[in-house]
């Protein structure tokens, strides 16, 4: 009885040190009700700035252990223009490709083991977003932003993004 208790106590303290190592990505949002473009209903616009934040932490697991991402979103101008006009209960984006792309302006910290080892601001942007091949189904949310989001991690960090498998 008393060895395995040792155990679960060696086992406990192992996972309870390790868990410094763990990469872990923070994300606020500055002021989202003055962005330039979202939701104008404020269920939809939550679901958006939960979707926003749901990709970067995806992202932030792919940092090496001991690293935290710190982002800091500052603006965000969605693909597409909202059509008021064809608001049917919820909110309809019209996509021409012309001066429609995603934006974002965000600020950065990345730190190792508490210590920061990057910061930045990054205005990221997607001019060619309806042209681009994108890897998102059609029908996931946010599809272009989050390839914008993508583009700008691996450029940044040098970690190669993940993405879905299309069948």
């Amino acid at each position: 009885m008393k060895k395995k208790t040792t155990r679960a106590l060696i086992a406990g303290l192992a996972l309870l040190a390790s868990s410094a190592a763990w990469a872990g990505t923070e994300v606020h949002f500055s002021k989202p009700d003055q962005f330039t473009d979202v939701p104008f209903d404020p269920n939809e616009r939550e679901d958006v700035l939960k979707e926003l934040t749901r990709h970067f932490e995806k992202l932030g697991t792919a940092l090496p252990p001991g690293r935290t991402l710190k982002i800091d979103v500052t603006d965000v101008d969605l693909a597409g223009r909202e059509n008021p006009s064809l608001r049917a209960g919820h909110d309809i984006r019209v996509m021409n490709g012309r001066v429609d792309w995603p934006r974002m302006r965000l600020q950065y910290v990345l730190e190792q083991d508490g210590k920061v080892i990057s910061s930045g601001n990054a205005a990221l942007s997607d001019m060619s977003y309806l042209s681009r091949i994108n890897p998102y189904f059609s029908n996931e949310k946010l599809r272009y932003e989050k390839l914008m989001i993508d583009d700008w991690f691996s450029d940044t960090f040098g970690v190669k993004v993940k993405r879905h498998a299309r069948k």
